[in-house]
C-alpha cells in the first residue's frame, strides 16, 4: 500500500496540478526542490549531482518530473541544460533509490513523445522504434537513465507525456492570447500530428500507475484521439468563437524558433496511449473539443 509519495518537479504544470488531488487522497507529499528545504515536507537536491539514498530512503512511491523547459531558441548551452537536467538527474535519483535501505514500491519517471522523433501519420505505441534527433536521443538517454531502479527491482515506469493541455500554462497558455485575438492559425501545413493529454487525465493517469502494479516500462500518456495542428487550431478557434484564419508558415517558424521550432511546432507524433487503455484507465477526456470547452468554461 502506498501512502508516502517523492515528488520532484513540483513548480511545473504537472506537478502543481499532481500535488493537491495526492494530498486530498490522503497520501503524505514530501517535495524534492532544488535550493534551500523550507520545512518537513521538502527535501533539498541539486539534480546535476549525486543525491545520498538516506535522503530518499522510506517512501513508498517517488514520481520524478523535474527538468529544464525546452522551451526556447536551441543553443549549445540550452541543449545541455535540457539534457543534463534530465539525464544526470534522474541517473542520480535512480542511484539514490537503488542504494536506499527502505526501496520505493514504484519509480515514475517523466519522458516525452519526442522520444519517437518526427513521424508524420505513422500511428506510434509504445513498441515502436525511437527516432532520429536531438529530442529522441534525449529522452532515450532519460529513459535508460532510471536503469539502477530497475536493476535494484523497482517498478518503474517511464510517462512518455504528449502536449498537456492546462489552464496554467504550457502550450496551450501560449496560444490563448493570440486565438482570443483572433489572430490565431495553424502552423505550417497543419498536417503534423498532435498527440495531447488533459491535464486532469494526466493527473488522473499518474494515480492510475501508482496504483496498478502491472503497469511498467514506457506509458504514453497521451489522449486515444490525437488530432492534426489543423484540427487543434480550428477546435480551439470554435470553442473560443474565433476565427483562426492567420496561419504561420513554416519558414517564419524556423527563422524565429530554429532546430526547437523545426522539431517541436512542426514535427509530428501520432502517438496511441496503448498501456494506459489495456489497463482500464477511464479516460476523463477522450476528445479535444470535451477538454477545451472544460478548461476555458468562463
Amino acid at each position: 500500500m502506498i501512502s508516502r509519495i517523492l515528488v520532484s518537479g513540483v513548480s511545473g504544470p504537472i506537478g502543481t496540478a499532481l500535488l493537491p488531488p495526492l494530498k486530498t487522497r490522503g497520501y503524505e507529499v514530501t517535495r524534492l526542490v532544488r535550493g534551500l528545504a523550507k520545512g518537513g515536507d521538502q527535501i533539498s537536491w541539486d539534480p546535476e549531482k549525486s543525491i545520498t539514498p538516506e535522503a530518499v530512503s522510506g517512501f513508498d512511491a517517488v514520481v520524478h518530473l523535474a527538468g529544464e523547459s525546452i522551451v526556447g531558441r536551441w543553443t549549445d548551452e540550452k541543449k545541455r541544460k535540457i539534457r543534463d537536467s534530465r539525464v544526470i538527474g534522474t541517473s542520480a535519483l535512480a542511484e539514490a533509490l537503488a542504494h536506499a535501505k527502505d526501496k520505493p514500491q514504484v519509480f515514475v519517471c517523466s519522458s516525452a513523445v519526442g522520444y519517437y522523433g518526427d513521424r508524420g501519420s505513422e500511428v506510434l505505441t509504445e513498441q515502436s522504434a525511437p527516432g532520429i534527433g536531438f529530442l529522441p536521443d534525449v529522452c532515450r538517454e532519460w529513459e535508460a537513465a532510471t536503469r539502477a531502479a530497475v536493476h535494484a527491482g523497482i517498478r518503474t515506469v517511464q510517462m512518455r507525456t504528449g502536449v498537456v493541455l492546462s489552464p496554467s500554462g504550457g502550450a496551450l497558455g501560449k496560444m490563448l492570447t493570440p486565438f482570443k485575438l483572433g489572430v490565431g492559425g495553424k502552423i505550417g501545413d497543419g498536417q503534423q500530428w498532435m498527440s495531447w493529454i488533459d491535464v486532469q487525465d494526466m493527473v488522473g493517469a499518474i494515480h492510475h500507475i501508482l496504483k496498478s502494479d502491472l503497469l511498467q516500462g514506457p506509458v504514453n500518456m497521451v489522449a486515444p484521439k490525437p488530432v492534426t495542428n489543423a484540427e487543434f487550431t480550428q477546435t480551439l478557434a470554435g470553442v473560443l468563437a474565433r476565427p483562426a484564419i492567420f496561419p504561420v508558415p513554416a519558414f517564419v517558424v524556423k527563422l524565429a524558433f530554429g532546430e526547437m521550432g523545426e522539431t517541436v511546432l512542426l514535427g509530428s507524433q501520432r502517438v496511441e496511449p496503448t498501456q494506459l487503455v489495456m489497463s482500464g484507465y477511464p479516460f476523463r477526456f477522450s476528445t479535444l473539443r470535451a477538454s477545451l470547452e472544460n478548461l476555458l468554461k468562463s
